[in-house]
């Protein structure tokens, strides 16, 4: 099984703050639903806290959310305690490719434990204020296979670069 990471980030790694989406890229959030479709989506407690109730769970999608409360459900979802277990359950359920989609602390413990084998990064174009932030990335290990630029326009306030990075064997 293919384990990826999906995820927008600012040019200074900015991805949130106060538990929100700092940014709005339409484009980029469809890209994400199209992606992500079908497949196991992987999130921590507080990132799936965060998704508007009305759109928890994911539809499309089978959600797993990660937390070290054992105490904690979520309706519709597969609740695990570990990156590991919840790819673990994506795998027994035949899954071909989970992604991991948030917080930083998933991204940072899925990138430390070297789980991932490929990311999809929107890069947006711009600085925010911001309290969470995705990793440092040692671009040695990663090599950039697909690019895809979009400029500002009506519809999107910044510009932004869709990427396919996979893992250098």
């Amino acid at each position: 099984m293919k384990v990826s990471i999906i995820v927008a980030v600012a040019a200074n790694r900015a991805i949130g703050k106060d538990n929100d989406l700092i940014w709005y890229l339409p484009r980029d959030l469809k890209f994400f639903k199209d992606v992500t479709a079908g497949h196991h989506v992987i999130m921590g407690r507080k990132n799936f806290l965060s998704i508007p109730e009305k759109y928890r769970p994911l539809p499309n999608r089978t959600n797993v959310v990660v937390t070290r409360n054992k105490d904690y459900t979520a309706e519709g979802c597969v609740v695990v305690h570990s990156i590991e277990e919840g790819l673990a359950a994506a795998k027994a359920s035949g899954e071909d490719n989970a992604f991991i989609i948030g917080g930083g602390q998933i991204y940072q413990n899925a990138i430390d434990l070297n789980l991932v084998d490929e990311m999809y990064i929107t890069e947006v174009h711009e600085s925010f204020d911001a309290d969470v932030f995705f990793p440092e990335i040692d671009r040695s290990v990663w090599k950039e296979v697909w690019r895809e630029a979009h400029p500002q326009d009506d519809r999107h306030l910044h510009a932004y670069t869709f990427t396919l990075l996979k893992k250098s064997s």
